[in-house]
């Protein structure tokens, strides 16, 4: 196992030198990433919203049945019964501490529900950030993939000549400063 961990480090340690030199891969893989805990999230949100829907139906089903058994134990009193009220009351009250037990259960699944929907906000939030980096960081590619392309067609590598006006040479100096724009925005991606 010795020779696969060492070849799995190395893959691992490459992988993440080339993320690091490539920043726009490494926000797709965070997108990514984000983009399945959004869906675990959304599914644990489904699985909690199935659970609480059939406790609220246990917590009717056992009110139903207290109402049953709340009616048969006045009826029996009233008849004189008391061999038949007492159990049932036991009955009756063994059923309320299971409804309870269920209210109990309903309101800790609400409270997960809830810090489950506030996690799920705070996921798709960040991964807005995260495409909207993404976006920046692919215009800014592009613009400065046009940029170079201008600059390489317009004969920016060639040695002006010396009979160049001073119009010329303002627009040099711009094109100049503009250059040493992209190199300071590229230098800031690549961190």
């Amino acid at each position: 196992m010795g020779l696969f961990d060492d070849f799995s480090k190395f893959l691992e340690t490459r992988l993440e030198e080339f993320l690091r030199d490539n920043p726009q891969l490494e926000l797709l893989v965070l997108e990514e990433k984000l983009r399945d805990q959004e869906e675990e999230t959304l599914k644990l949100m489904t699985d909690l919203r199935r659970e609480e829907k059939g406790l609220q139906d246990e917590i009717l089903a056992i009110a139903r049945e207290i109402q049953l058994w709340h009616t048969r134990i006045e009826k029996a009193k009233a008849s004189g019964r008391l061999d038949l009220a007492e159990p049932a009351q036991e009955h009756e009250a063994s059923l309320l501490r299971q409804g309870n037990q269920r209210w109990g259960q309903m309101e800790v699944l609400k409270e997960r529900l809830k810090q489950t929907q506030q996690l799920q906000q705070q996921i798709q939030q960040r991964r807005k950030e995260v495409q909207a980096k993404v976006a920046q960081a692919q215009a800014t590619r592009a613009t400065a993939a046009t940029t170079e392309q201008k600059w390489n067609s317009a004969g920016w590598n060639q040695i002006p000549n010396s009979s160049s006006s001073v119009g010329d040479l303002e627009h040099q100096f711009r094109r100049w400063e503009a250059e040493e724009e992209l190199q300071e925005l590229k230098r800031k991606m690549g961190r």
